[in-house]
């Protein structure tokens, strides 16, 4: 009995220091975004050229109201280039796009992915730019989104993420969807960059400068999740990444419980692999190189999605309390509980306290417990692409 007990509370004292360290980090890193205002760079006096690639798979009617979309973007036209990466488009929708002032590149893989599309891209595009940007089929950037990346690229960086939004809050899984982004911007972008540490990239709205972009994706043959690990190879590097909070990009929510669930499994699996493959390296880079950036980077590949931590932080509480002699004590638990609590909701923007909130918060439960089972259905995920199919009446 005393050996099972020894057993138990090595156990709770191992997912303590997991999840508590985990706890802590949200509410330092959220607490000091909210606190600690980050310099924004001084207007430019010169503009970049920028080539932006869109990446289309399927999705024919969005992509045709993207590309007219990006095309009117507040910037001189003969500083901007758009080239479509088309793959599994109807054969009339490549027609309608070559009749637009923009650079059609048809690609065809057996298995698609979006490294493989973006590397074909580059070997398409023959003129000469400071700056690549990559946005996903459905997203609409800002009229002066250039201008505000281009604003950080005089300023001497690299790497810029702008600022992903939500399109749609049309349903509530839309909603939490939403405000799932703008947590992660603000504890993983903007809360990064007050301790100088990089943004995490996404994988669309972001910018690299076209030298680094080309040497960056020909490295890069990840199924899923090619923008985490172009955050790995960048921060290993020691290429940091700049977030500008100004250059809004929308993009449309999941509104759908299941198409959610396909996105969640191929993010989680990306995640899981991209771990696996690069974790080891973790310490070393911190130790051997000073590289806290990498180590960084790692760890946030290592941690839970923060609807699995709402759920999980009162039922390890509850434990706590029903097991008094095992573990750390139900205080503990209570203090990591609490600033877990306070680091996501102080993390969400204020526009998203209404009355809308009420209705997405019932479907936690749902999401909570989707997500959980997904850590069990994660084998395969990331052999073979998988397709997030956008709502064409999402607005």
């Amino acid at each position: 009995m005393d050996i099972i007990k020894l057993i138990a509370t090595i156990v709770m004292d191992v997912i303590f220091i997991y999840l508590g360290i985990y706890c802590i980090y949200l509410f330092i890193f959220s607490l000091a975004g909210k606190l600690i205002p980050v310099k924004q760079p001084s207007v430019a006096s010169s503009l970049s050229r920028f080539v932006i690639y869109i990446c289309a798979y399927k999705e024919d009617e969005i992509l045709l109201n993207s590309a007219a979309s990006a095309l009117t973007i507040d910037y001189p036209k003969d500083r901007f280039h758009i080239c479509i990466i088309a793959d599994s488009l109807k054969p009339e929708t490549i027609e309608k796009l070559r009749q637009m002032p923009l650079q059609v590149v048809e690609v065809f893989f057996e298995n698609s992915t979006k490294s493989k599309a973006l590397n074909k891209a580059i070997e398409n595009t023959s003129q000469d730019f400071d700056a690549a940007i990559v946005f996903d089929i459905d997203n609409v950037a800002a009229p002066d989104y250039l201008y505000q990346i281009n604003n950080y690229l005089k300023a001497g960086e690299k790497v810029i993420q702008g600022h992903r939004v939500a399109k749609n809050t049309n349903t509530s899984v839309a909603v939490l969807d939403a405000i799932s982004e703008e947590v992660n911007n603000h504890i993983f972008r903007k809360s990064q960059r007050v301790f100088n540490l990089s943004a995490a990239i996404i994988g669309s709205g972001m910018a690299l400068e076209y030298s680094l972009f080309k040497q960056i994706m020909s490295q890069i043959d990840a199924v899923g999740g090619f923008d985490k690990e172009m955050g790995l190879i960048l921060t290993r590097q020691k290429i940091g990444v700049a977030y500008a909070e100004n250059a809004l990009v929308y993009d449309e929510k999941v509104s759908n419980p299941e198409v959610f669930k396909k996105q969640r499994k191929r993010w989680l699996s990306a995640q899981f692999n991209l771990l696996l493959k690069y974790g080891s390296s973790g310490f070393g880079e911190l130790l051997m190189r000073g590289n806290f950036d990498y180590f960084n980077e790692i760890y946030q590949m290592s941690i839970l999605p923060r609807v699995l931590m709402l759920g999980l932080m009162p039922f390890m509480l509850l434990i706590s309390f029903l097991t008094p002699d095992i573990g750390p004590h139900w205080h503990l638990w209570l203090t990591a509980t609490v600033c877990c609590y306070i680091g996501i909701v102080v993390a969400i923007p204020a526009k998203f306290f209404n009355k809308n909130l009420v209705s997405a918060a019932l479907k936690l439960p749902m999401i909570f417990f989707t997500m959980l089972l997904l850590l069990f259905k994660l084998k395969g995920a990331n052999k073979k692409f998988i397709h997030t199919p956008h709502d064409h009446t999402a607005a």
